[in-house]
């Protein structure tokens, strides 16, 4: 994301409602939003929203079943915060999604593992094709066009189990993403598009709309 500066992060917010979800693959993927906005809150330099994003960070991480661990980075952000420590926050915000992401696979909770770095990319992704709307270039452009990971994640959410891949808002995403690995594949003349990347992030923002919906 940082090749993709300024972010327009502020301009596409979603916000959570204050009730946490009722169900944990809710949790999981929007614990990833979280993290992603971690990320590019500190790219951009706002150290401000770190308080209220640690905060969040432990109430997912607790609700998840991984609190103790979240405590830990969650205080060790705000210490890099205060001390305005650009790759210490990176390095802590990393360590959150990999001990979650690990307690959750101790946990035999694999699927959830898997959602909460779907929830990051689909985040980082709507973000990052918006930046490069707003200032295009074909080196910019070409950072999006990963046809490898949106394979990868197509794959993913077809593994998951039935009764999270066959929610309609997880198979509507698993649509999108099998669409986004053919816009991102470039053509013979090795090139990317305005009209791809308006396409890819068109497809990113409806992702993050159907990530947001939750199960009542």
């Amino acid at each position: 994301l940082s090749k993709l500066a300024p972010l327009p992060a502020d301009e596409l917010i979603h916000k959570m409602p204050k009730r946490m979800p009722l169900h944990r693959t809710d949790l999981a993927l929007e614990l990833g939003f979280l993290i992603a906005n971690g990320f590019m809150a500190v790219e951009a330099g706002h150290m401000n929203k770190i308080e209220a994003l640690a905060k969040e960070l432990s109430r997912y991480g607790r609700a998840l079943g991984a609190g103790e661990r979240v405590n830990r980075h969650a205080a060790s952000l705000l210490e890099s915060a205060r001390k305005n420590n650009i790759a210490a926050l990176k390095k802590e915000l990393t360590a959150t999604q990999r001990d979650v992401e690990t307690d959750l696979i101790h946990l035999r909770d694999v699927d959830l593992a898997h959602l909460i770095s779907l929830g990051g990319w689909i985040r980082a992704l709507e973000v990052g094709s918006h930046a490069v709307q707003k200032k295009y270039s074909g080196d910019r452009a070409r950072i999006l066009y990963r046809e490898d990971i949106a394979d990868y994640y197509e794959g993913m959410i077809g593994s998951l189990d039935p009764r999270i891949s066959m929610r309609k808002d997880i198979d509507t995403i698993r649509k999108i993403v099998a669409g986004l690995r053919h816009i991102m594949t470039l053509g013979e003349d090795g090139k990317p598009s305005k009209e791809g990347v308006e396409k890819i992030a068109e497809s990113a923002s409806e992702m993050a709309k159907q990530a947001m919906i939750r199960i009542n």
